[in-house]
């Protein structure tokens, strides 16, 4: 038996394309300017286990290598002998090593062996040949930039013929040091310079609130008699500073505003804005639904996700929030983590243990063709983009979760600051055990048991660097690693310790790590002490505040009754997930956090939630001046549609979506994209909840940035309505239309603003920018109220800016919502394409002259003044009708109307099937352009047998107007006044909207067409 380290290598067989190679060798020149000429990737195993030579070839020919793409060679580097240069990327001690792991348990398998889990014997890497001699700080920026992040990734870069190999040796434990923070005697700037060195992120009336506690003699006493110094630890201020940070404890949100409207000229104060236009107006939609028999609105805004009841059985469980900051700094990183993150909340909501049922993501970027100069340490959108959607798909698709649906926006002002929204939906069972599932509770003396993940330095400051705005010394350790295997692991483990009932609740690790879950569990007990020194860690020589506040994922805090614990511990073990009883809870009032029987921090539970100082804002609104530009008179309409529909913001997003699994599960009832040619975009998507019942959850996302230039008031509700009007398009139900129906929807808002506190010097035009925040949070709660419609979860993200070089990068205002609504039968769900020739087709709702905004005025350089306004009662009833005419099974297909208008939603309905349509335009008044491209809300194009024209028609009445018909020739013809003012063939119009940008930057468009 040999028990040397050994190497096992796989290389493409001569003739295979490479793939990665060639990815790598164009970003190297796109991004760098680097010429590496051809490069060619390889994947390496090391094997720490004894082998013979026999078994370690059959090991790697059997399990590892694919004999059709594959040549092996063992302990050896085989590589194209005309190559010069290479770069070898592996694992930095304790990092987690999925696909070593993996391979692992494999050679356990193959030689019917049991390896012992916690000592990793196979370590997985990247080796990369370069054809050209590149010098050694090239391919170290090579691979730092493109190929690893140095905080996990150990790289050796060199000439081809000094390889030089690194196996990680895990070893170390903890650094045993707590240091003290002089704050006692420190003047105001003092304070603020030790805030932003130490990145607290915490401004000067908060450092002064935390000075004059800890110099509170009651403070001072108690104090003296645990042993602590009368300056706080280290450790304490940083658990202060993540309980306070912007982004747990949304102190803008929470804020008194003094609001000032110049244009009506009323001032008025709103005492917080979550309060007064999200819970409150929560709470009124759940008083009239109650009021009509509908109690399905089970958890709102007090968990991790929030918790609707589909039937007597079972919850449905959703969460939607952001990872703007990391993925601007890592997009690969921030996005995967995004996923990850948000995968855990529905997971760990009430007891835990929700089966995760989809993904949704929506994000918004630069025009990743941006040819300009870059400032310091702002990454290319073109590679922000690339590396967020690669993160996704690995979130996604190694968790085994389907990502349903999603949008992408590109607008020059997100080139800093990308905007990641990732989004899940879950099902629960009502009752864990005997108790309901939805609810938390934790007694004193219950342990604390950490699930998942080892704490590493990845995701320190987290909390608080998501509290800033980001500039050019943004650290990289904010940036946490994914691990989607890991969590898979404990995303199994978690499902199956609640059905046994071993679990009393759980909620995951996310922002602030276990300060944040710890601390927020303990607030349910009334305290918690805990033991760090028993925290598993990824790397040696951490400090204790370092493991307390780390942001290392797949974490998960679980309070589990001491009897329950020899059976939890032995389930973690059988399914292969690390356990760790790190302490206990308590009643007394104190978070007590120790190392080595020392503890490094030991803080009242009131000041740490309740005593962070309540901001007091201004706001004043101005309506920006606009006006309606002068159109061209010889606008050719067919070149608008088509330059429209290559346009960034409408082409195919195609090859992004065929990256994602959309089908895993197999519940996917209404995809991405339908139809025969399978390239027919679609409104919502519609998922089964399961195999036994014909229920299912319709999910939608709408997002308006670009109207909040004219009116952010009519950006949220617009941005509102298109998310109600893309479930009705699929045959979703207005709720609590009828008393007792059951019909629940859920709805997730998140905000993302810049900087909106006004600074004289530092931020001039705050005020400006807090009153729009203010208009979309009176549009939210106007929509709520007139649609009936609750919110039960969401986020806001308030410091969306890069600053550098002198100059900031700001995002507009944007406002997501992401819906969902139970769709009773998904049988009877629509889709947007035309489904056969003669159908009739109808513009359902009505147009007015709103191009302002519009993606027709994007294309000619212009705003406009005309917004788009949702006439909240017209909508309602259309909505309604549509309800009542899809249970007459009177539309054959239903397509709602957004960017572009009407011209490029017929277009877009023609791409299913290849059909055409005869379209003549009514003589309403309005022009043909505004008839064409008007973006107004709450607006469809439908298409009704012909048979049923006569009940259709009836049922609608002035609601419906007659377009023409869907025909055969596969020509889109428009006319007006007798006039064609549109024709194209469908497949040329196809071929524009497929060769997109989006799809041309991946090189994806012919192929796709051709399929």
């Amino acid at each position: 038996m040999e028990s040397t380290q050994r190497t096992i290598q796989l290389l493409l067989k001569p003739g295979q394309h490479d793939g990665e190679g060639q990815r790598i060798a164009e970003a190297a020149q796109r991004h760098l300017g680097l010429n590496t000429g051809q490069v060619q990737s390889t994947a390496l195993y090391t094997v720490r286990y004894p082998v013979t030579d026999q078994q370690l070839r059959d090991f790697a020919t059997h399990c590892l290598q694919d004999p059709v793409l594959h040549d092996v060679a063992l302990d050896e580097f085989r590589h194209n002998p005309a190559y010069k240069s290479y770069i070898l990327v592996a694992k930095l001690p304790g990092v987690t090593d999925d696909e070593g792991i993996s391979a692992q348990n494999a050679l356990g398998d193959f030689l019917n062996e049991p390896l012992d889990t916690h000592t990793q014997h196979i370590f997985s890497k990247r080796l990369y040949f370069l054809e050209h001699e590149l010098p050694e700080s090239s391919l170290r920026q090579l691979a730092e930039d493109l190929l690893g992040n140095k905080m996990i990734n150990r790289f050796e870069v060199g000439p081809i013929a000094q390889i030089r190999d690194y196996t990680p040796r895990p070893g170390g434990g903890a650094e045993s040091i707590t240091d003290t923070v002089r704050l006692l005697g420190l003047s105001d700037e003092e304070l603020v310079k030790l805030s932003k060195d130490n990145l607290y992120a915490l401004n000067l009336v908060e450092m002064q609130a935390i000075r004059d506690a800890f110099d509170d003699p009651v403070t001072v006493a108690m104090r003296e008699w645990h042993g602590m110094t009368e300056d706080p630890t280290d450790c304490e201020m940083e658990i202060i500073a993540q309980t306070w940070s912007e982004h747990c404890k949304h102190k803008e949100f929470s804020a008194r505003i003094h609001y000032w409207n110049h244009e009506t000229d009323e001032r008025e104060w709103i005492d917080g804005l979550f309060k007064t236009y999200i819970k409150d107006a929560t709470a009124e939609v759940d008083r009239q639904l109650r009021a009509n028999g509908n109690d399905w609105l089970i958890k709102v805004f007090s968990d991790n996700a929030g918790a609707v009841r589909i039937n007597p059985e079972s919850l449905f469980v959703w969460k939607v929030e952001t990872h703007n900051s990391p993925s601007a700094i890592d997009p690969y990183g921030g996005a995967i983590t995004g996923i990850l993150g948000n995968n855990r909340d529905p997971l760990a909501t009430g007891i835990g243990g929700a089966r995760l049922l989809f993904n949704t993501n929506v994000l918004c970027f630069g025009n990743p063709e941006f040819s300009g100069t870059l400032l310091s340490n702002q990454l290319h959108p073109r590679r922000i983009f690339e590396g967020v959607r690669k993160g996704i798909e690995d979130g996604g698709n190694k968790s085994g979760v389907p990502t349903v649906n999603g949008a992408i926006v590109f607008d020059d002002r997100y080139a800093g600051k990308p905007l990641v929204y990732c989004g899940t939906g879950a099902v629960m069972p009502m009752q864990l055990a005997g108790h309901d599932s939805w609810e938390k509770k934790i007694d004193a003396q219950d342990r604390i048991i950490m699930a998942g993940g080892r704490v590493g330095k990845d995701g320190i400051h987290g909390a608080t660097f998501s509290s800033i705005e980001l500039d050019e010394t943004s650290p990289a350790t904010a940036v946490q690693i994914g691990s989607p295997i890991t969590q898979k692991l404990a995303m199994d483990f978690l499902i199956l310790a609640t059905r046994r009932g071993l679990i009393k609740c759980s909620t995951d690790n996310g922002a602030g790590g276990l300060s944040s879950s710890i601390g927020e569990l303990a607030t349910i007990s009334g305290g918690a002490v805990v033991e760090l020194e028993k925290v598993p860690l990824k790397y040696p020589g951490l400090r204790p505040w370092e493991i307390f506040v780390s942001e290392s994922q797949e974490r998960f805090s679980l309070a589990v009754e001491p009897a329950k614990l020899d059976e939890l511990m032995a389930l973690g073990q059988e399914m292969e997930v690390e356990l760790t009883d790190i302490g206990y809870f308590t009643s007394d009032g104190f978070l007590d956090v120790r190392f080595d029987g020392e503890s490094v921090a030991h803080l009242h539970m009131h000041f740490l939630h309740e005593g962070v100082p309540r901001k007091v804002l201004e706001a004043e609104w101005s309506k920006p001046q606009a006006s309606e530009p002068a159109l061209p008179a010889d606008l050719d309409y067919t070149d608008v549609l088509s330059r429209l529909l290559g346009s960034l913001n409408i082409c195919s997003r195609e090859s992004v979506i065929r990256q994602y699994d959309h089908e895993v599960k197999g519940r996917t009832i209404i995809k991405p994209l339908m139809g025969a040619t399978g390239q027919a975009p679609q409104d919502a998507a519609v998922v089964r909840f399961n195999f036994e019942s014909w229920e299912g959850v319709a999910v939608s996302n709408g997002i308006l940035p670009r109207f909040g230039d004219i009116d952010a008031y009519d950006m949220s509700a617009g941005a509102f309505d298109e998310a109600v009007r893309q479930i009705i398009a699929v045959g979703g139900k207005l709720p609590n239309l009828t008393y007792g129906d059951g019909n629940f929807w859920s709805v997730n808002d998140n905000f993302c603003v810049p900087d909106s506190v006004y600074d004289p010097i530092g931020n001039p035009d705050g005020k400006q920018k807090l009153a729009k925040l203010v208009r979309m949070c009176q549009a939210l709660r106007d929509a709520t109220a007139a649609y009936c419609i609750p919110l039960t979860s969401g986020k806001d993200s308030m410091k969306n800016d890069f600053k550098a070089d002198g100059v900031k990068i700001s995002v507009p205002p944007t406002v997501l919502y992401s819906m969902t609504a139970k769709i009773e039968d998904v049988r009877h769900t629509i889709t947007s394409d035309f489904k056969q020739a003669d159908d009739v087709v109808y513009l359902l709702g009505e147009t007015y002259d709103e191009l302002g905004g519009s993606e027709f005025y994007q294309l000619l350089g212009e705003l406009g003044a005309n917004v788009p306004q949702v006439r909240f009662a017209e909508a309602k009833a259309l909505y309604t009708l549509m309800g009542e005419a899809n249970d007459k099974k009177l539309i054959q297909s239903c397509h709602d109307l957004s960017d572009g208008g009407l011209a490029v939603a017929l277009a877009e309905a023609t791409f299913g099937y290849g059909f055409g349509a005869a379209i003549e335009l009514p003589n309403s008044g309005l022009s043909v352009t505004a008839q064409l491209f008007s973006e107004s809300h709450s607006r469809f194009v439908a298409t009704v047998a012909p048979e049923d024209v006569v009940a259709f028609e009836q049922h609608f009445g002035s609601r419906a107007t007659c377009l023409g018909r869907v025909t055969q020739d596969g020509q889109l013809t428009v006319k007006h006044g007798g006039q064609t003012v549109v024709s194209a063939s469908t497949t040329a119009l196809r071929h524009e909207w497929t060769n997109g940008p989006v799809n041309r930057i991946i090189g994806f468009g012919q192929h796709a067409e051709a399929q």
